[in-house]
């Protein structure tokens, strides 16, 4: 098979240690859409891609790698057009199971009405690119054009129908009006991305999207048992006087679908340049636990909110409020993204202009997020991502500066999003631990005899130790109480506390094993505790 890239020797290293608000693509005209993905069998591999130009006549999808938790990045790869009058948009990444990354996007022309989502995967971890697979074309629904907007999910649950491949894609409205009704589509692999099914329509009968979204595109995942699910808008008075998202689960991998309503709402945004995406997410703890994240205007201005489902979307909570800037205070908040950490804890991001100078899309902002962890009902307070207000830049009005992404792994958060604090859009990485989070933001303790200074870790005696260890730690409410030992790449080794425990000073032991009972090896470790919105983390050394 034909393998093309600018194949790269050397990485770029930004400092000795994690640089803050990386300038990943570095570019003088325009850079946007950015996707990060995080290799499930090594958190320290991360892929990015992005939509980015390299002279101004057509945009290319760019690409970079880590193998060191982005200390250090390799070269920009600028993927290859399948035809050298297109260009190309839109990326999206997954890993599969055993480490091999997909990318997906449109590569087309809006003047020659041809083009197609193409899929490539890459077996060395983004250095280099297989050839393009079609999967969809322009002519695949005739006179619809179903090629906008790919995302790419792939199944890595060991089941029936492990390492699957889904693809959803809506109309593209850059060729001209489109006659209704629209669509969202839907379609697989099911041969490990060498070839994609026929597509067919992820709407039905009664769940249509309808004759009014011209562009109802669906946001996919897939669950921990192998469902697939995706939400899309719909609007048909016949099936609920108000706008409406609709869920579609498929248990067989995309044989056959149910559907259900999400919540229907009748309000809208009046400013007409917020970046009002929406996303749905899988708890990789929890197969019925889904959740889906959006942008309402409940106090007023746009805000981010999210829904939970724990029966795999049949029911739905009420709208929660994500940012907790003051409700009604006139600001916007818009490019949202979240990640489910693989023990169900829940990060989320956005573009945020609670210190702007005013109400409307084009005023300074931030990238703010807030967590949740697993078994809390609430979140913590928010925290900022990027690391200075960025000047408001007419470059964010245009097309491309639509999605940020992050992920949420081994209790670290990494994200990219579009920035113009340089004066144009380029894509920025940031990368932070939890406990670094919680340690900035005012400490988050239920009940209001709670403080600080009851809660934390005394030190472990003796250390440096073996065969064993003995560790003291203090709650100030009963509640739920996590101590884990990780080693110094932050891979968990050992957890020593996951329960329900009352409010005062506790005792555990570690015996330098590790959850299989293998002998761990000498080094240095940290062990940390959690409990509510706390976190402290110590170092201990092991002498096998």
């Amino acid at each position: 098979m034909k393998v093309f890239t600018i194949v790269f020797s050397t990485f770029i290293a930004f400092s000795s240690n994690f640089a803050k608000n990386v300038n990943l693509s570095q570019g003088n005209i325009f850079d946007g859409e950015p996707c990060l993905a995080v290799n499930p069998s090594d958190s320290r591999q991360l892929v990015v891609a992005w939509m980015g130009y390299i002279d101004s006549t057509k945009p290319y999808i760019k690409t970079r790698v880590s193998f060191d938790a982005g200390k250090t990045w390799s070269a920009i790869n600028i993927v290859d057009h399948v035809n050298p009058f297109y260009g190309s948009a839109d990326p999206s990444l997954a890993f599969d199971k055993v480490g091999n990354v997909f990318l997906s996007y449109v590569d087309f022309n809006k003047y020659l009405y041809s083009g197609a989502v193409y899929s490539r995967k890459s077996n060395d971890g983004g250095i280099t690119w297989q050839s393009p697979v079609e999967v969809i074309n322009v002519y695949s629904d005739q006179g619809k054009y179903p090629i906008d907007r790919p995302w790419i999910s792939i199944d890595r649950s060991g089941g029936d129908y492990s390492g699957y491949i889904y693809i959803t894609t809506m109309n593209t409205t850059v060729f001209g009006a489109l006659p209704p009704p629209y669509h969202p589509y839907f379609t697989r692999s099911i041969d490990g991305g060498r070839s994609y099914n026929d597509w067919r329509y992820l709407d039905a009968t009664n769940w249509e999207a309808g004759y009014f979204i011209k562009q109802p595109m669906p946001t996919p995942c897939v669950s921990a048992d192998g469902s697939f699910h995706a939400v899309y808008p719909s609007y048909v008075y016949r099936q609920n006087p108000e706008a409406q998202y609709i869920i579609a689960s498929s248990h067989d991998g995309g044989n056959s679908f149910s559907y259900y309503t999400v919540f229907a709402s009748s309000r809208s945004a009046a400013d007409s340049l917020a970046k009002k995406g929406y996303l749905l997410r899988a708890d990789p703890s929890n197969a019925n636990h889904l959740a889906f994240f959006y942008i309402d205007t409940v106090y007023g201005d746009l805000d981010i909110f999210m829904r939970e489902s724990f029966d795999q979307g049949a029911t739905w909570s009420d709208g929660v409020r994500i940012n907790d800037d003051p409700p009604g205070n006139n600001r916007m908040q818009d490019l949202l993204w979240a990640d489910f950490d693989t023990d169900g804890d829940l990060a989320v991001a956005w573009r945020d202009r609670r210190n702007g100078t005013d109400s409307t899309y084009a005023t300074s902002y931030e990238i703010w997020g807030a967590i949740r962890f697993k078994d809390s009902t609430d979140f913590c307070p928010n925290f900022r991502v990027s690391d200075t207000l960025i000047a408001y830049d007419s470059i964010l009005a245009k097309s491309g500066n639509d999605f940020m992404c992050i992920k949420f792994v081994n209790d670290t958060l990494n994200a990219v999003w579009g920035d113009t604090r340089d004066g144009k859009l380029n894509i920025r990485f940031e990368r932070k631990a939890t406990d670094d989070i919680i340690s900035s933001v005012t400490p988050f303790v239920k009940g209001a005899s709670s403080g600080p200074e009851n809660f934390g870790l005394f030190r472990n005696y003796p250390n440096p130790f073996n065969p064993e260890t003995s560790i003291r730690y203090q709650i100030s409410d009963a509640g739920d109480v996590e101590l884990i030992v990780y080693d110094i790449t932050g891979r968990r080794v050992r957890t020593l506390v996951q329960s329900f425990q009352r409010a005062g000073i506790h005792r555990v032991s570690w015996d330098g094993r590790d959850d299989q009972g293998r002998a761990a090896a000498s080094g240095i470790y940290l062990y940390r505790l959690r409990a509510a919105c706390q976190v402290q983390t110590r170092r201990m050394v092991l002498v096998q």
